[in-house]
């Protein structure tokens, strides 16, 4: 049996999972709430509290799944990118339990673990006790397919094929990815939570403009597109629009605070939320679309946190009927950051004998 614990510390959530041959035994996740009062996640703060987490989630993970960490194959844990300060708890944690156990150490690219997500599969003694798995049917793609990954840091449209052999004779696990598209300035999710706090809306805001959208309506404030080249984005312009057209409905109003304005104006933050979050996945899935038309592609995946925005996978399931797709989208579990998708990556480079040396270093910034 191949038995593989977890760890995932790239930003603000603890996490731990264990997998056994392919199947999810247990995932355990402590958030923060710490980064609320500031509007965004303190590094200093997140790793501190990883400090804190990491030992009561590794255990948690460990006896929910029901393994005694000598029963362990190997332990995975993300490498980056994310904050270096949150990686460094993760990695050394991972590192000190491989080395006391004389087992293998895997790492996993963050990104690289959003996508892999897709083949999760829980094993049925999870899905009876997770109240929120529960009549989910865990349909993953075959190759080759797109996946646009969208989150805070990163929005990307990736190739996903067909896992490559190193050599002739020996046959891989681990599917091929490729970067066909990209943010060339900010990130999707980036967007919507710098937008939600000029509205005055608690962080992070994504979720709450996604709720806030559903009340509003999306016409009444128009906001610019960018037009780049190719299947990259940029979403810079749009936030710049945004800014510009709250400021001048204070001008008009003639007031100096959102709070001010929110009052004068009926359903104002209900319209913007809406305005912003429909523009955003307009110009997603506009760039998607054109990546499956020109390479033939019908197979299409959501990724990462943003993958939770529930205008979004409407949006992407109405494209998929549309233009006759198959559209796979993850369990709302598994697409904020977690380790049972790092775990999954690393159950692949485990079968691949791709272990990685004690000396390796976590890293800020990277691509797939």
């Amino acid at each position: 049996m191949i038995t593989i614990l977890s760890i995932e510390s790239s930003c603000d959530d603890t996490s731990a999972a264990v997998i056994r041959d392919g199947l999810l035994l247990s995932n355990v996740t402590a958030s923060q709430s710490v980064h609320e009062e500031f509007g965004g996640v303190v590094p200093e703060l997140a790793s501190r509290a990883h400090q804190q987490n990491i030992v009561p989630v590794v255990d948690t993970a460990l006896r929910r799944a029901g393994v005694d960490k000598r029963e362990l194959s190997a332990v995975a844990f993300t490498r980056g990118p994310g904050l270096l300060g949150s990686l460094l708890v993760g990695t050394s944690f991972a590192k000190g339990l491989a080395l006391s156990l004389n087992i293998p150490l895997i790492e996993v690219n963050h990104l690289q673990g959003h996508i892999m997500a897709h083949f999760v599969h829980p094993a049925d003694s999870m899905i009876a006790a997770t109240q929120k798995l529960q009549g989910i049917e865990f349909r993953h793609p075959t190759f080759p397919f797109l996946c646009l990954l969208v989150s805070g840091g990163n929005s990307q449209i990736v190739l996903i094929e067909q896992p490559m052999a190193n050599g002739q004779d020996s046959t891989a696990n681990t599917p091929t990815m490729r970067i066909i598209g990209q943010t060339i300035d900010d990130a999707a999710g980036e967007a919507f939570d710098k937008c939600a706090k000029v509205l005055g809306l608690p962080y992070p805001g994504g979720p709450h403009v996604d709720r806030l959208a559903k009340l509003g309506d999306a016409k009444r404030y128009p906001l610019a597109k960018p037009n780049i080249p190719g299947y990259d984005y940029s979403f810079s312009g749009l936030k710049t629009s945004f800014l510009y057209s709250l400021r001048d409905q204070m001008q008009a109003e003639g007031v100096d605070t959102i709070d001010q304005l929110a009052e004068r104006v009926p359903n104002l933050r209900e319209d913007y939320c809406a305005a912003l979050q429909t523009t955003v996945i307009d110009i997603l899935l506009r760039k998607l679309k054109k990546a499956a038309n020109d390479l033939g592609i019908r197979q299409v995946a959501l990724a990462g946190g943003v993958s939770a925005n529930s205008g979004l996978r409407d949006a992407l399931i109405d494209y998929a009927r549309r233009y006759h797709w198959q559209a796979f989208i993850p369990p709302f579990s598994f697409t904020t950051d977690n380790a049972a998708m790092i775990a999954q990556a690393a159950y692949y480079k485990y079968l691949d004998h791709d272990f990685c040396p004690i000396d390796a270093v976590p890293y800020a910034k990277t691509t797939i």
